[in-house]
């Protein structure tokens, strides 16, 4: 019988375009974190994996499944998170969700229109930041601000690699009526560069993307907790610039994400917003103390 370990990709925390548990996220918080990346991990892998089949897929989801809900001991990095969310009294609610959405990837390859792609991020995207906002014990009025941000950040992964997702896994996240408007059809993904048609596509895809990021823009305000507050204000600053690239730039030819090098001027960037945004709102900007 195939394990999820014999599908797992060898991608870790450190791999992803986004930070995941910093050096910013205080120490007694990063263990969950990273149960939980690792979860996630886990789980995406399955359901990308190129040769496993549906059934195997779906077989292996519903094995998390049921070890995040107690009724098996045999996933163990949903056995691993789980433990962790009995120590902190939390919810397995969000990891749950997370599952949701890798079952849709198995047996959902194309999405209608931009409404069913949020539908989609509702489940893919979402839960990772409320999960990550339960464990700093955050009031859920932050909810609507993150889920903005977490749903740009998804779109900004599809829209990067929507060759690469075509041609690996016959998967298309970008939304087909887009497509059809611009008489442009999912075979062109297949091809060296985007036709004039398609960059447009793409390009109006991320200025959508760019308004959700809008609607994000309070979110490091309302976070009590300044570390925390300062790493989704980089987060942030990271995707702005992203997607202002994928308005300029061919995903299937070009690069679109960030080099080491590019990192620095984004972090200053994103600190000295952070730092101004806290003090105007009457923060304590300088809670960055280096406490556990």
């Amino acid at each position: 019988m195939t394990t999820a370990a014999e599908l797992q990709s060898g991608k870790g925390h450190r791999d992803e375009n986004f930070p995941v548990a910093s050096f910013l996220i205080r120490r007694r918080h990063r263990p969950v974190i990273l149960a939980f990346y690792r979860f996630a991990r886990a789980a995406d892998d399955v359901a990308d994996h190129p040769t496993a089949s549906s059934a195997q897929k779906l077989n292996l989801l519903q094995e998390m499944d049921r070890t995040l809900t107690g009724e098996l001991d045999s996933a163990p990095e949903a056995l691993a998170l789980r433990r962790l969310l009995e120590q902190r009294e939390l919810s397995p609610q969000h990891g749950l969700m997370l599952l949701e959405a890798f079952r849709r990837d198995v047996t959902k390859l194309r999405y209608e229109s931009w409404d069913e792609l949020m539908d989609y991020c509702r489940y893919s995207a979402m839960p990772v930041g409320r999960f990550v906002l339960d464990v700093h014990g955050e009031s859920r009025d932050t909810w609507p601000a993150n889920d903005a941000l977490c749903a740009a950040l998804q779109v900004i992964n599809h829209l990067q690699d929507c060759g690469k997702d075509y041609r690996a896994l016959g998967r298309v996240y970008i939304p087909e009526d887009a497509l059809a408007a611009a008489g442009v059809t999912v075979k062109d993904l297949r091809a060296d560069r985007a036709s004039p048609a398609l960059k447009r596509v793409i390009a109006d895809l991320a200025r959508r993307t760019q308004k959700l990021l809008g609607e994000a823009s309070p979110f490091a305000t309302q976070i009590r907790d300044a570390r925390l507050a300062l790493e989704v204000a980089v987060i942030q600053r990271l995707a702005d610039d992203l997607v202002r690239r994928l308005m300029q730039r061919d995903p299937l030819h070009e690069r679109v994400h960030h080099r080491k090098s590019d990192l620095l001027p984004l972090l200053l960037q994103a600190t000295a917003r952070f730092v101004r945004m806290r003090v105007m709102g009457g923060k304590d900007a300088f809670a960055l103390r280096h406490s556990p």
